[in-house]
């Protein structure tokens, strides 16, 4: 499996995102209270908000536009609203945040 370099760890603040731009599109970076890190497509399905600007919390994010929530870990959107967001692998090592390099070329373009 190869792996590639998205920056370091401390660059993402702790319930908070980060946007990594791709030559297939924008993904969000988020970091959970407990310094987990997850990888999603940055549009909500619903009306397409940004959700790297959206409320991380537990492992979970709130899209700013209409309030719908998804899971960071499988992508599905929770409670009554229908949908899902892409996931992607990650993992931190050595205070590197790095991406599953296969995955992003498996994404559809944007």
């Amino acid at each position: 499996m190869s792996w590639i370099d998205l920056g370091a760890l401390e660059d993402i603040p702790l319930r908070g995102a980060r946007i990594v731009k791709t030559p297939l599109g924008c993904l969000a970076l988020f970091r959970t209270a407990e310094a987990e890190v997850f990888a999603t497509s940055n549009s909500c399905p619903h009306k397409g908000g940004p959700l790297s600007e959206g409320i991380v919390h537990d492992r979970k994010v709130t899209c700013p536009l209409h309030n719908w929530v998804f899971s960071l870990e499988t992508g599905e959107a929770q409670g009554a609203d229908a949908g899902r967001i892409a996931t992607y692998p990650v993992r931190v090592a050595q205070g590197r945040v790095l991406i599953e390099a296969e995955a992003i070329g498996r994404r559809s373009a944007a």
